[in-house]
């Protein structure tokens, strides 16, 4: 087997339609109605890849998007109508790899889920997330020496600036919220927390940034959260 994806979609005839397309190019695939039996399949199994209808009850694609990148560096292909483009937006902003557009073909699927496996597993993408440097151009970022450098210039950060920046160079792209990021550093329930976690965003910008106020490296996204830009 090239390796197991998981169909999710609250559409019987559209997952098993895809099935039968992706096994012809011996991928073993499970499947899921809904985003919380999607969750369910992810603790069970080793899944390489996640096709996921935006639109399903119960959860929608972008909260499962949201809870798998919590924990899991799964790959996610999202799928929506064209009138869902900004539920897309969204979906990719929260960590979706890729999307489709509805209807689609099933050679237009395969391609897809074939270049995203290839690019991400045959070029070693999943050990280099989970490195013991993470590197964003001049930025680099080492886990077990707890050094960052800043163009061959090393800087200090606190405990928690350094776990914040981990967090976020650990995703590059993806976008954190606010709350995310409180209850992942630290480990508490978070209401009210923006200015907390501005507080410290600023200082991380004022040691690695060159001009704070126009980053090169950490980004906010305006009502939603903060990234590590690719």
């Amino acid at each position: 087997m090239k390796g197991t994806i998981l169909v999710v979609d609250d559409d019987t005839a559209i997952r098993e339609a895809m099935k039968i397309y992706l096994e012809q190019d011996n991928y073993l695939v499970l499947e899921a109605s809904d985003g919380v039996e999607a969750l369910e399949l992810l603790e069970e199994h080793t899944i390489h890849l996640v096709v996921m209808d935006i639109m399903m009850p119960n959860m929608d694609g972008i909260m499962v998007t949201y809870k798998i990148r919590q924990e899991k560096n799964v790959l996610i292909l999202m799928f929506s109508a064209k009138s869902e483009e900004v539920d897309t937006i969204q979906g990719l902003q929260v960590g979706a790899d890729d999307y489709l557009t509805k209807p689609f073909r099933p050679l237009e699927l395969t391609a897809r889920v074939k270049s995203l496996l290839r690019r991400y597993m045959n070029l070693g993408e999943y050990e280099a997330r989970d490195a013991d440097v993470l590197s964003v151009r001049g930025l680099s970022l080492n886990r077990t020496d707890k050094i960052v450098v800043v163009d061959n210039r090393e800087v200090y950060l606190t405990k928690t600036e350094f776990n914040i920046l981990e967090l976020l160079m650990s995703h590059t792209g993806q976008v954190f919220f606010v709350q995310h990021i409180y209850e992942s550093i630290w480990h508490e329930t978070g209401f009210n927390v923006e200015n907390t976690v501005s507080v410290h965003i600023r200082k991380i910008r004022e040691k690695i940034e060159v001009d704070p106020k126009n980053p090169e490296y950490l980004k906010v996204v305006w009502g939603v959260g903060y990234k590590v830009e690719k």
